[in-house]
């Protein structure tokens, strides 16, 4: 596999702009909703240095990436006191959904400055994959592809995903304490599954194609 240090670079960059976005929006909904922990772990800031998780953050997914492996990362998670919700359900609720629906929000700015300064928006597709891209439409298209990985994978409703935070709290108690009760090294074999056989894929693809089918109009 030949290396592209620039294109590492790009993707490394967003990588980690993405995951900031995201622990920061949880941080700032979880105060929103009651719980100032995020605030006093300095949490609420697009300073990728706190969120950072060195294994899952730097090491994993640069391995993963230059390897031509699964793509697979995390940063540092953010706690909350559920304790401190004004409205436990759906404080938590909205916690778990704020993280996903920054990286929609980052999907949407790429998609426009993409249509604002291309001349046809449409090499942001040709520029995921071919090293002789612009640089700035590899920066975009890869801003986009993130993001929306990082959005759909996240609302799969497994622990220790956003998605099985959801679904714990709008399934009735007897169920959402027996569905809590899953590990997290479980979830994740499981995860680890899905994306083997590439059933993860299946989410994402219908996504990606209407963000070009968008970007083409």
């Amino acid at each position: 596999m030949e290396l592209n240090p620039g294109k590492i670079l790009i993707w490394f960059v967003i990588f980690l702009l993405s995951l900031t976005v995201h622990e920061c929006a949880h941080a700032f909904a979880a105060e929103k909703s009651g719980d100032p922990t995020g605030r006093y772990l300095g949490r609420i800031t697009l300073n990728p240095i706190p969120h950072i998780d060195i294994l899952g953050t730097v090491i994993f997914p640069l391995i993963a990436f230059t390897s031509g492996a699964m793509m697979f990362g995390w940063a540092k998670p953010v706690p909350f006191n559920p304790m401190n919700l004004r409205d436990r359900r759906w404080g938590e609720i909205f916690i778990a959904l704020a993280g996903p629906f920054s990286n929609i929000l980052l999907v949407i700015l790429f998609m426009i400055i993409g249509k604002l300064i291309l001349a046809d928006p449409r090499i942001l597709e040709y520029a995921l994959y071919y090293d002789d891209a612009d640089p700035v439409a590899m920066l975009l298209a890869t801003g986009i592809q993130l993001n929306v990985v990082l959005a759909v994978f996240n609302l799969i409703p497994i622990p220790p995903l956003d998605g099985h935070h959801v679904l714990r709290n709008l399934l009735p108690d007897s169920l959402a304490e027996a569905y809590a009760q899953i590990p997290d090294m479980v979830g994740f074999a499981v995860l680890l599954m899905l994306m083997y056989f590439g059933i993860t894929w299946m989410f994402i693809r219908p996504v990606l194609t209407l963000v070009y089918v968008v970007l083409a109009l």
